[in-house]
């Protein structure tokens, strides 16, 4: 028919059809090449799509861009131990870091450099030149060698110092401290996976943090508070705080990283982050110190004293915007990091004044004083293994004298503890609505029967003789655990839950058993209050009754649901 196709139009239009489907099944990768797989994984080259499979350093978040990690260690054996070196021009050497706290000495020196003259209390001169060493192992050998009189450090830093100086077997370098110098602020943190809500769940996973500092005291202090074995989590070693945080930034199999401001606070911006703590809520966990070798201060009270008048004297200046505008250019110079920096890096801890060191030498009922901290550090990581020799007593180290003597002068008598939190009183429904649970501690009180008395003395006969004691001897222990860790979360609020076992179920009601639960959280928090002065509106209490077993497997085992429950909760949002 006119019009129609002819065959070889046919033909020709079957071979193009042919070849437009094979170059479809081509592009589809429904048969690859040869010796390449499926997909094409192993000829994809990101850069030759304009993209990255990493990110690249620049979209990142943490100060420092490498990291490696190292093996569990323990602190290198001291060498090199050696009379401290001869004062030229009478000028001390006082070695820091980097960290806001150190502010009232560099501003009471006018900088690093020993120009400034101070006066010792009987009118003698004296200079002072501050020396940056940020390696704790680097300053700690410096300070063994004698060149330099004072050193620096957290005081649960220091057992591991004394360790070793223990064991060099010298006592012309053993520490004596005289001062803190303030309680890290926000500046250490724990950052974790949104999935992990309290640090009960860091158990089976993997967190990083630098080994033998205060990084690793903060994670031992939070696992343990939360009934985590320190074995049931694997810690893994970077040399610094901040090559843990680009650890944890790079490594997603990492669940946690313990390090410093601001990159804490930057990683938790980051989604799939969240913040799990800092010390602006455990603010009386970390406390910065300076010491003085044994020989130096035999020889030398009269400068240790100046030091410690001078850095509180430095301290309330601090208060006054122009004085801590000029020493943040002050620090920026000594530091090498711009004033912008440090003027920021205030926040980061709160200096502590005569009347808060007094609370910290002297109050033996303040749950975190010197003595608490000293043996907790010692018990952390002696159960770790970081430390092998005997205790070195806390009262060999801790030098109170000073701070009893300025007690005598109205200039620092009147001073006032500027940190204590002051909190509303709520409910506690208010505060699980506002708020997530860092981590909830498990305490056994052995109440006698309908009973809430904590002291309740009953008649037992030892050896045919009948002796009245308590029903729960170790009461008290158990509340000053409590206290202490009341204590260290200073900026936080505390749910103590009251919880019986369920052998009375459907045989009484729930109420009385739920009313017999509050009167015994209560008793628990006015313990805390009336002892260890502790504000009451931090806590609120709660009677659970039986509603909640300890062990959802075993909820009849009685012994373990007679229990508290001590949850603690940031005070705001972190």
């Amino acid at each position: 028919m006119a019009g129609q196709p002819k065959a070889p139009f046919f033909v020709v239009l079957s071979l193009v059809i042919v070849g437009l489907v094979a170059m479809a099944i081509y592009r589809a990768d429904l048969f690859a090449p040869p010796g390449q797989p499926a997909g094409g994984e192993g000829t994809i080259d990101p850069a030759q799509l304009g993209q990255e499979a990493e990110a690249s350093d620049a979209s990142s978040v943490t100060t420092v861009k490498e990291y490696s990690f190292k093996p569990t260690e323990k602190l290198p054996e001291v060498k090199g131990v050696s009379a401290y070196k001869p004062l030229v021009n009478n000028t001390v050497r006082f070695a820091l870091n980097v960290w806001a706290g150190w502010g009232p000495i560099i501003l009471a020196n006018d900088g690093f450099q020993a120009g400034k003259v101070w006066k010792t209390p009987d009118g003698q001169d004296f200079r002072v030149e501050l020396v940056l060493i940020d390696d704790p192992v680097v300053m700690r050998n410096a300070y063994a060698a004698g060149e330099v009189q004072i050193g620096w450090g957290t005081l649960d830093m220091v057992p591991l110092f004394t360790d070793g100086f223990a064991k060099a077997g010298d006592s012309r370098i053993m520490p004596r401290i005289y001062q803190q110098v303030d309680w890290s602020n926000g500046g250490d943190g724990i950052v974790v996976r949104e999935n992990i809500k309290t640090v009960a769940d860091l158990r089976g996973k993997t967190i990083v943090l630098a080994q033998n500092s205060p990084s690793q005291y903060f994670a031992l202090n939070m696992l343990v508070a939360a009934g985590v074995q320190p074995s049931e989590v694997k810690m893994v070693y970077t040399n610094t705080a901040f090559e843990a945080a680009r650890a944890f930034e790079v490594q997603k199999d990492i669940a946690g990283a313990v390090s410093w401001a601001p990159d804490i606070y930057n990683l938790a911006k980051v989604q799939g982050n969240r913040m799990l703590v800092t010390t602006l809520t455990a603010n009386k966990l970390i406390a910065d110190v300076w010491f003085a070798r044994a020989d130096f201060a035999k020889d030398h009270p009269q400068i240790i004293e100046g030091l410690v008048r001078g850095i509180f004297d430095a301290m309330e200046e601090l208060k006054l915007q122009d004085k801590k505008e000029h020493c943040a250019k002050l620090m920026a110079d000594g530091y090498g990091i711009p004033a912008t920096e440090t003027i920021n890096m205030f926040a980061d801890a709160h200096n502590t004044n005569w009347a808060e060191n007094y609370q910290f030498f002297m109050n033996q009922n303040n749950p975190t004083n010197f003595e608490r901290i000293w043996r907790q550090a010692y018990y952390l990581y002696r159960r770790i293994g970081a430390i092998e020799n005997p205790v070195v007593p806390f009262d060999q180290v801790m030098d109170f004298s000073i701070i009893a003597k300025l007690a005598q002068e109205p200039k620092y008598a009147s001073q006032k503890d500027e940190y204590q939190i002051s909190l509303a009183p709520k409910t506690v429904s208010e505060i699980r609505a506002e708020t997530e649970e860092i981590l909830t501690n498990t305490i056994v009180i052995h109440f006698s029967p309908n009973n809430w008395d904590l002291h309740r003395k009953i008649i037992r006969e030892i050896n045919g003789q009948e002796v009245e004691e308590l029903y729960d001897p170790a009461v008290d222990l158990v509340l000053e655990e409590v206290a202490k860790l009341a204590g260290q979360f200073g900026a936080a609020r505390i749910i103590i839950e009251g919880h019986t076992d369920g052998s009375l179920k459907n045989a009484v009601p729930a109420d009385l058993v739920k009313e017999l639960a509050m009167n015994r959280a209560n008793a628990v928090k006015e313990e805390l209050v009336n002892k260890f002065n502790l504000d009451p509106n931090k806590f609120s209490v709660d009677g659970v009754g039986w509603d909640r077993p300890a062990d959802g497997n075993d909820p009849l085992n009685h012994a373990k649901n007679r229990r508290v429950e001590i949850k603690v909760f940031p005070a705001e949002k972190e």
